[in-house]
């Protein structure tokens, strides 16, 4: 059993950044690839970016490349996810993701999932 929990979000302006956090809890945590995935109102969920914990970038959804990075510290279990230049299309809620593999995270296919936080950008 994995255990993840977002936090970070909030309200900033268009042009401005935020920094999401995901700790992740668990026996076997480490042997799963990491995602970030958004939901808009009436949207479908999304990929964003994905990595291992070994710190290899699995990819970036074109939408963000350039502008978020995905990130681990080992040593406090925690997947982050530097959002710069952030704009108005930015807005959603984001989620913190496990799966076993580089191409089941990209998919969604994901075994564990956060509960989400919460980002507004104001135009």
């Amino acid at each position: 059993q994995v255990q993840l929990v977002e936090s970070g979000g909030g309200l900033v302006q268009a042009g401005g950044s935020l920094r999401l956090s995901c700790v992740a809890s668990g026996r076997t945590f480490s042997n799963y690839a990491m995602g970030w995935f958004r939901q808009a109102p009436g949207k479908e969920r999304e990929f964003v970016a994905a990595t291992s914990w070994s710190g290899v970038s699995i990819g970036y959804a074109d939408s963000v490349k350039g502008r978020f990075t995905i990130f681990t510290y080992n040593l406090r279990n925690t997947v982050y996810l530097q959002m710069n230049s952030l704009k108005f299309e930015d807005t959603a809620v984001y989620y913190c993701a496990a799966a076993p593999s580089p191409d089941t995270v990209v998919a969604g296919r994901c075994d564990y999932w956060g509960q989400g936080t919460q980002v507004t950008v104001s135009s």
